[in-house]
């Protein structure tokens, strides 16, 4: 008989169709079960859309009194884009619900809960909470440090440079990619899965980059230049462009506007800025085969939380 860590894994899986869809709702599967027997799942598929419970629960005709309900978030108690799961949890006549993690969003806290435990469901919580927290990072993040989840990305040689002499540029004056076509694609998927991407001022005069997923299928982020030096004329009108002077203040201007993760893929200077404010989360290196032997060297590895991903 599968145990309720099991049916847990199997919610989580679900939950991680919705990356990069469901922003700024959290990532949410949902699996119900009785007897040993899988009756219906769901997952949050995108912002707007039904949440997990709702999705599960409608796709299925079957009989669900007595039925156990596992779900990675707390059910929500409130009127949103959609009604309260918990309403319908109720209505249907499930007994048992299991769930992973407690919903940090003041709108639920603990509101589902109680509202289940109220109509005389079992509640089991704080299954497979830590890998719970892990999926939904981004949401936790912004909910209980009150900034958006931040991610360090650059690329580098095998010799750690991150871009060569202007003397090696092509003839059209853009530098070569050190990246792998393989690595360039997985970076345009990591854009689709956070809600802004930032580059500095240096950055975009360089490359002139569209900071588009677009060799992958996906939204794109919100695109962020920080200028503090006001040396950029003729951004583009989609893009947020900032003087802000320091990280602190970057991310505090995030927060402000929802903004529950960011990107960063500027060059050494901005990225050494945030690693100096140990205002980061995640730091991923794409690290290339190339040998350079010259250039701008890549920002020294910080101390923590780094992935490096060889080509």
């Amino acid at each position: 008989m599968p145990t309720d860590e099991q049916y847990m894994r199997r919610c989580l899986h679900l939950a991680a169709n919705g990356l990069g869809r469901t922003r700024p709702n959290p990532l949410v599967g949902c699996v119900i079960v009785r007897d040993g027997i899988t009756l219906a799942e769901g997952f949050h598929q995108h912002y707007g859309g039904n949440h997990a419970e709702r999705n599960a629960i409608l796709s299925t005709s079957a009989d669900l009194h007595g039925a156990t309900l596992y779900v990675n978030l707390e059910p929500c108690s409130h009127h949103g884009k959609t009604p309260p799961c918990a309403d319908l949890v109720i209505s249907r006549g499930i007994s048992r619900v299991v769930c992973c993690n407690d919903d940090p969003n003041p709108l639920v806290a603990g509101r589902g809960f109680a509202k289940l435990r109220a109509a005389g469901i079992d509640i089991v919580q704080h299954v497979l909470e830590k890998e719970g927290r892990w999926l939904n990072r981004r949401f936790f993040t912004f909910f209980e440090q009150h900034r958006p989840y931040i991610i360090l990305k650059w690329a580098e040689s095998a010799d750690g440079f991150m871009a060569p002499d202007r003397a090696t540029w092509t003839s059209e004056g853009h530098p070569y990619w050190i990246s792998s076509p393989q690595q360039t694609l997985l970076s345009h998927r990591w854009r689709t899965e956070e809600a802004a991407i930032l580059i500095g001022s240096q950055t975009f005069i360089d490359d002139h980059p569209q900071l588009t997923p677009r060799h992958f299928y996906g939204t794109s982020p919100q695109p962020i230049v920080l200028d503090r030096s006001h040396r950029l004329a003729n951004v583009p009108e989609h893009w947020w462009h900032l003087d802000s002077p320091t990280p602190d203040k970057v991310i505090s201007f995030l927060y402000e506007r929802g903004i529950q993760s960011v990107i960063i893929e500027g060059g050494r200077h901005v990225l050494d800025s945030f690693i100096a404010s140990n205002l980061y989360d995640e730091v991923r290196i794409l690290r290339s085969s190339t040998m350079l032997r010259n250039g701008m060297k890549a920002p020294d590895k910080p101390s923590r939380d780094i992935t490096i991903y060889e080509s």
